[in-house]
C-alpha cells in the first residue's frame, strides 16, 4: 500500500529544482481534499471556517507548531470565525511535495 501523503515529512528544499508543472500539482489534489490550485498551479489555498474568533486562533496555533515541526511555513490570514491558508515553496517559486504533505496535515489538524 503506498504510503499517505500525510504520513510523510517535510524535506528541506534548497531551491534550484523546479516548481511542480499545474498537471503535476492537480495530481496531489485527490489526497489534499478541499484546498484550491491557483495561480497556474503556483499556490495552494484553503479557507477554514470556526464558531469564533478563539477557535480560529486556536487552530492557527496548531498550524505553527506543526510548521515549525516540518520546517515549511504557509502563510496565513485569519480572524473572527476563519482562517485562510496558502502553501507554495518561496525557494522556487511554485509548489513542491512540501507543500502538499503540509495541507494534508493541516486538514488532519481541522479533523478532517
Amino acid at each position: 500500500m503506498a504510503e499517505s501523503i500525510a504520513q510523510k515529512t517535510c524535506t528541506p528544499c534548497r531551491g534550484g529544482i523546479p516548481p511542480l508543472t499545474e498537471k503535476e500539482a492537480g495530481g496531489y489534489l485527490s489526497q489534499t481534499p478541499g484546498w484550491d490550485l491557483l495561480e497556474a498551479g503556483h499556490l495552494i489555498r484553503r479557507k477554514f471556517k470556526f464558531a469564533d474568533f478563539r477557535e480560529a486562533l486556536t487552530f492557527v496555533d496548531e498550524v505553527g507548531r506543526l510548521a515549525e515541526e516540518e520546517g515549511h511555513h504557509p502563510d496565513i490570514c485569519f480572524g473572527w470565525g476563519y482562517a485562510e491558508i496558502s502553501l507554495q515553496t518561496h525557494k522556487i517559486r511554485g509548489l513542491h511535495e512540501n507543500d502538499f504533505i503540509m495541507a494534508a496535515k493541516i486538514n488532519q489538524l481541522a479533523g478532517l
